[in-house]
């Protein structure tokens, strides 16, 4: 007997303020909503240089797959000169980061209003919490 385990990806909620992107994660991101999250992200980083900040709070979980999805999403940026932000508070989070390799590879924040900020303006190898 085999279960049906497919569930819809939860839909990020995207907003713009003052010309960055905001894109909240909520629910689980892993195999099953890599995919178009992946997709979302591309399209948003895909004009000259991107300002992204994907806000991680809302977020219950995350694997590899997600971790990938945000290693392309920071390449893309990257790639055209943009910045991208990571907001999250979450320890657990901060510690899968560091076991990956990926400490000081993004620019994290711990409140979306120190994201939002341009003091950093272009500067993406940063884990600042702050």
């Amino acid at each position: 007997m085999s279960e049906n385990h497919t569930r819809l990806a939860p839909s990020p909620a995207v907003r713009t303020v003052d010309g960055t992107t905001i894109v909240a994660l909520h629910g689980e991101i892993d195999l099953v909503t890599a995919i178009p999250l992946a997709a979302l992200l591309d399209i948003l980083a895909s004009g000259p240089q991107p300002d992204l900040v994907l806000d991680l709070r809302p977020m219950s979980f995350i694997d590899c797959a997600g971790l990938g999805v945000l290693c392309r999403a920071r390449n893309r940026v990257r790639a055209r000169h943009g910045r991208l932000r990571l907001v999250t508070g979450n320890r657990r989070f901060l510690r899968i980061l560091r076991a990956a390799g990926l400490a000081g590879v993004f620019e994290v924040h711990s409140d979306l209003s120190r994201a939002l900020e341009r003091t950093r303006a272009g500067d993406n190898s940063l884990v600042a919490m702050g």
